[in-house]
């Protein structure tokens, strides 16, 4: 890739000018000249990596939004892989052609002006079969992981009018087991996003009552946390254990509406309920708060 075609590159600017109005010019026109390289096949792979250079943008979601027929084109790229997941035959070079197509799926993900269109439009189902994988050993396939992990991540990051929408799409089409597989098998930075995911379901209502409403559900997400957290080698990394205590410090208030606090008090972790693991574990002591919240919310239900 360090050697693309002179093709791909367009400077639309005379190159004297340093106004924001023309660099901003520059900019769209040097995007616009990408995305009609996404319509040539023998030029998409290179235009994939050169639009992700632009993703500070702020101008090119939008713009992807609106080109016509290139979220087909994206949709294209990202379920040509399907075949290749099981058996596990995807190779790097794939696998990284799909994360590029992924990653501008994440900036219409993050952007207020596209970012309700991907959910209406259901964009994010066809990144599923991704988040079901089971490959340990190929570090390709927690790349894939993670980066249609960033997607769901960008939607549910941002807190609007539009959240609880999103939330009950994401529920609805079954993301949260997805989630917790990712939580099983990913890398630390997969786990982590997974993880966060979770956390932001639980903050709401509908989140709260999916996970609560039955017992298997309830438990099955509290065993995955609990494995997780036993399963930490040394020093936890900090985001993880941040976002796992999030999603206890949730749990144990919801059990106590659900009638599950006796599930959670056994399948809370005992490293979590030790005082000097937390002082060894919990750099933040605005992690270690909550940790320590929810041993009062469990003491208070037992």
């Amino acid at each position: 890739m360090e050697n693309l075609p002179e093709t791909l590159y367009v400077d639309p600017t005379d190159g004297s000018s340093s106004s924001v109005t023309t660099d901003e010019f520059g900019e769209r026109a040097r995007i616009e000249h990408l995305i009609h390289f996404l319509y040539q096949p023998l030029h998409r792979e290179e235009a994939l990596v050169l639009l992700n250079k632009e993703r500070r943008s702020n101008d090119m979601p939008v713009m992807l939004w609106n080109a016509k027929n290139v979220s087909f084109i994206l949709l294209q790229e990202i379920s040509m892989a399907y075949k290749l997941l099981s058996p596990a035959a995807l190779s790097m070079k794939e696998a990284t052609r799909v994360c590029n197509a992924l990653a501008l799926l994440q900036s219409m993900a993050s952007h207020p002006d596209t970012r309700m269109n991907i959910v209406k439009a259901k964009l994010p189902v066809y990144i599923y079969p991704f988040l079901n994988t089971t490959e340990k050993a190929a570090k390709h396939f927690d790349y894939l992981r993670l980066t249609s992990l960033g997607v769901i991540g960008a939607l549910v990051k941002v807190e609007d009018t539009n959240t609880p929408e999103i939330i009950h799409f994401l529920l609805d089409t079954e993301v949260l087991p997805l989630c917790l597989r990712c939580i099983e098998v990913g890398s630390d930075l997969a786990k982590t996003v997974a993880a966060f995911i979770v956390s932001k379901i639980l903050l709401y209502e509908e989140g709260q009552r999916y996970c609560g409403t039955f017992p298997e559900r309830f438990f099955s997400i509290t065993k995955v946390l609990e494995k997780t957290v036993d399963e930490f080698h040394g020093k936890p990394p900090s985001q993880l254990l941040k976002h796992i205590l999030k999603c206890f410090l949730r749990l144990s208030e919801v059990s106590r509406l659900v009638g599950a606090c006796d599930a959670l008090v056994k399948c809370y972790p005992a490293r979590l309920r030790d005082p000097a693991y937390l002082n060894f574990a919990c750099e933040d002591m605005a992690v270690r708060r909550m940790a320590d919240q929810v041993l009062q919310n469990l003491a208070r239900s037992i």
